[in-house]
C-alpha cells in the first residue's frame, strides 16, 4: 500500500511542478493530492509513536508539512512529505536488497522429497531416517548421507565454491545443493527446519537485525537530538518576533526549516544498510557473519591468530619423504608400514596406506598386531624372514630397537621441516624412516601476504612441536609463532595478543579450538562444509573452508565502517550548511527539503555498493 502511495504522491508532486511552471490551473490541488498521498502514512507513523511516548522523524516531518501548509505554501508541504517519503522508499528497497540473498537461498529449498518408494513427500513431513531418492538436475531437498549411487553436487548454496564436489557411499550431501550428473539414494540425518541450508538463512537474517556498537550509539543520539531539534525550532519561532518584531511568517518558515534539516533520517540509515548490504554480500561467497557488531570489530582488528592444522594446512597428512637405512628398499618399508597400519585408523595410517597404493607395493600380510596408543604398533610379518616389526614414533621404536646414529639426526631434520617422523623397524633394527607432511594450503601464503597488506599482524597458535610450528611459520611469512600449545595455552596467549594489539580474530577449526576461538574479539571457525558445531559456535564461518576469503572478510568489514563514517561525517556536513542558510533565509523550505532528501538516497546507495565490497583483496589472492 505504501508503494501505491508512494507513486501516487510522486506523480502528483511532478504534475504539480509541471502545472506551476506552465502556470496552469490546478497545481495546488495536485500538490494536495501529494500531501494527502504521502503524508497519511507518515502522520499516522508519528500519531502512533507519540501514543507510545515516543517522538520520531516522522514526527518533524508532519509538524514540518502542517507548518507549511499553514502558511499557504502548498508546494513546500507537498515536497516536504514527497521528499521524505521517496527517502523511505530508498531505504525500503536498501532493506529489501540486502535481504535478496535469503530469498534466494530460500528459493533454492525444494518443497518436494521424491522417496524411495516414489511417493512426492512435502520437505517438512519427512522424517530422520527416511530414504529419498535425487535424479541429474534435481536439488537435494534435505540434509542427509548417500547410501547408493554416486554424482558431482554443486555446494555453492552452502559453501560458495564454484567447483562441484564428488559424492559417493557415505559421503554427506545438503538441503539447497544440485546435484549435477549421477542418480543418488540419500538417508536423512536431518528434518527440514534443521537442515544446514536453514540454519544459514537464520543466521544471515538475525545478523542482518542485529546492531553494531555505532548504531546504538546514533539511535541513542537520535533520540536526544529530536527533541532538542523540536525545542530549538519553538524558540527560532517565537524569540524574533515576540521580543524583536520580526514578522513572523519568516521566522515560522525558518523554523519548519530547521525542523526539516533535524530529521536525522540519513544519520539512522547510514549504519543498517550498510551492514545489511555487507553481510548479504558475504554470504553470497560463503562468509556467514553472525552480526554488525562481528563486522565492527573485525574492521578494527589489528592482530589475527591461526590454528595451523586444517587452516593454513590442508588437514590431510601425505608421505614426503621415505630414508632408507640398513640396506633396505622402499618396498620394505612401505609394504612393512603398510601392513602393520591396515589395522589402524590413525590418519597417518591412511596416508601410508595411500602412498603404498600410488606405488604399486602389496602391504605385507601381518598377524598379532598390537596398538600402543599415542606411540605406534606391533606385528609379526607373515612375508618377512623376520617376525617382529614395529612402526611408530622415536619414543616408541627407540624402546625396542637399536637408533642406530642416522636415525635421530634423520628424525630432527624431519621435524625441522615441519614433518611427523614415522620409524619402521625389523627386530631389532630400524629399516627406513617415513616423512608425513600436513599439505599446505596453495593460498596460505598469499593469504598472509594479502592481511600484511591491510595492516593486520598474523600470528600462528599450534599444538604442534615449535620447530615444526617455526617451519609452516616461515614458508608463509608468519613472524610470530608459538608452538606445542595446549587449548588453554592458546587462549591465555590470545588475552596476551589483545594487550599487545587490541581487538584480535582467531581461526580455527571450530572444534579444537573452541577455548581461543571464543576468547579471541571474533572467532573465525572453517566451516567443513556446514559443520553444525562450526555454523552454531562460531562469529563467522568460512563455509567453503577457504583461508582466501579472510583477507576479503576483513576488507570488507574495514570498508563498511568507511562507508558509515562517509554517510555520517556527510549528513552532519550537509545539514550544518544546509541549516545555517535555512536559518539566515538564504534558501527556502523547498530547496531545504530536497537536499535533505537527496542526502538521505545517496546514503542508501553508498551503503548497497557493499554487496560487491572486497574486490581488491580477493584479487590480491587470486593474483
Amino acid at each position: 500500500m505504501n508503494k501505491v502511495l508512494t507513486a501516487v504522491a510522486a506523480v502528483s508532486f511532478i504534475g504539480g511542478l509541471a502545472f506551476s511552471l506552465l502556470k496552469l490551473p490546478g497545481a495546488e490541488a495536485l500538490y494536495l493530492v501529494s500531501l494527502a498521498a504521502g503524508g497519511i502514512p507518515v502522520a499516522v507513523s508519528a500519531v502512533r509513536k507519540v501514543l507510545k511516548r515516543k517522538i520520531s522523524i516522522s514526527l518533524l516531518v508532519t509538524i514540518a508539512a502542517l507548518g507549511a501548509l499553514y502558511l499557504g505554501q502548498f508546494a513546500e508541504a507537498a515536497a516536504v512529505m514527497f521528499f521524505f517519503a521517496l527517502a523511505e522508499a530508498f531505504e525500503e528497497f536498501g532493506e529489501a536488497r540486502s535481504q535478496k540473498a535469503v530469498a534466494a537461498l530460500l528459493e533454492k529449498s525444494p518443497k518436494i522429497a521424491r522417496m524411495q518408494d516414489g511417493r512426492e513427500v512435502p520437505v517438512e513431513e519427512v522424517k530422520e531416517g527416511e530414504i529419498f531418492k535425487v535424479r541429474p538436475g534435481d536439488m537435494v531437498p534435505l540434509d542427509g548421507v548417500v547410501i547408493d549411487g554416486e554424482s558431482s553436487i554443486d555446494e555453492a548454496t552452502i559453501t560458495g565454491e564454484s567447483v562441484p564436489k564428488e559424492k559417493y557411499k557415505g559421503e554427506m550431501v545438503y538441503a539447497g545443493t544440485m546435484n549435477q550428473s549421477g542418480y543418488l539414494e540419500v538417508k536423512v540425518t536431518k528434518i527440514a527446519a534443521d537442515s544446514t541450508l536453514q540454519k544459514i538463512v537464520t543466521l544471515i537474517e538475525e545478523a542482518q537485525r542485529s546492531r553494531p556498537e555505532v548504531q546504538e550509539f546514533l539511535d541513542k543520539f537520535a533520540g536526544y537530538y529530536i527533541p532538542a531539534a523540536i525545542g530549538l525550532a519553538i524558540l527560532v519561532a517565537i524569540i524574533p518576533p515576540v521580543f524583536f518584531g520580526e514578522p513572523f511568517s519568516d521566522w515560522f518558515t525558518r523554523a519548519l526549516i530547521l525542523l526539516v534539516l533535524a530529521c536525522p533520517d540519513a544519520l539512522v540509515v547510514s549504519a543498517p544498510v550498510a551492514v545489511a548490504a555487507a553481510i548479504g554480500g558475504a554470504s553470497k561467497r560463503g562468509v556467514l557473519i553472525k552480526g554488525g557488531r562481528f563486522l565492527e570489530v573485525l574492521s578494527k582488528a589489528r592482530a589475527i591468530a591461526f590454528d595451523k592444522t586444517k587452516t593454513l594446512t590442508v588437514g590431510t597428512p601425505v608421505v614426503a619423504e621415505v630414508i632408507l637405512l640398513h640396506g633396505a628398499t622402499e618396498e620394505d618399508v612401505i609394504g612393512d608400514a603398510a601392513g602393520i597400519e591396515k589395522f589402524s585408523s590413525h590418519p597417518l595410517a591412511k596416508a601410508i596406506e595411500d602412498y603404498a597404493k600410488q606405488k604399486g607395493i602389496m602391504p605385507h600380510k601381518m598377524d598379532k598386531f598390537k596398538n600402543v596408543a599415542g606411540r605406534g604398533g606391533n606385528a609379526n610379518c607373515l612375508v618377512c624372514d623376520s617376525k617382529e616389526h614395529a612402526i611408530g614414533n622415536l619414543q616408541h621404536i627407540g624402546a625396542s630397537a637399536d637408533t642406530c646414529d642416522h636415525v635421530l639426526p634423520e628424525v630432527e631434520r624431519l621435524e625441522g621441516m615441519g614433518m611427523t617422523a614415522v620409524l619402521v623397524s625389523e627386530d631389532k633394527k630400524v629399516i627406513g624412516i617415513i616423512g608425513i607432511t600436513d599439505e599446505l594450503r596453495s593460498d596460505s601464503k598469499r593469504v598472509i601476504d594479502a592481511l600484511k597488506k591491510l595492516k593486520v599482524t598474523p600470528v600462528m597458535l599450534t599444538g604442534d612441536n615449535q620447530r615444526a610450528a617455526n617451519y609452516i611459520a616461515e614458508k608463509v611469512g608468519i613472524s610470530e609463532a608459538y608452538g606445542a600449545l595446549l587449548p588453554e595455552q592458546k587462549s591465555e596467549l590470545i588475552i596476551k595478543l589483545q594487550s599487545r594489539y587490541g581487538r584480535v580474530a582467531m581461526v580455527g577449526d571450530g572444534v579444537n579450538d573452541a577455548p581461543s576461538l571464543a576468547r579471541a574479539d571474533v572467532g573465525i571457525a572453517m566451516g567443513g562444509g556446514g559443520s553444525d558445531l562450526a555454523i552454531e559456535t562460531a562469529d563467522v564461518t568460512l563455509m567453503n573452508d577457504a583461508i582466501g576469503t579472510i583477507p576479503y572478510l576483513l576488507g570488507v568489514g574495514q570498508q563498511t565502517f568507511r562507508v558509515v563514517r562517509q554517510n555520517v561525517y556527510g549528513s552532519l556536513i550537509v545539514k550544518g550548511i544546509i541549516l545555517v542558510l535555512g536559518i539566515a533565509g538564504v534558501i527556502g523550505l523547498s530547496v531545504a527539503v530536497a537536499v535533505d532528501a537527496i542526502m538521505a538516497i545517496l546514503v542508501v546507495l553508498n551503503g548497497l555498493r557493499l554487496f560487491n565490497a572486497g574486490g581488491s583483496e580477493v584479487a590480491i589472492i587470486k593474483k
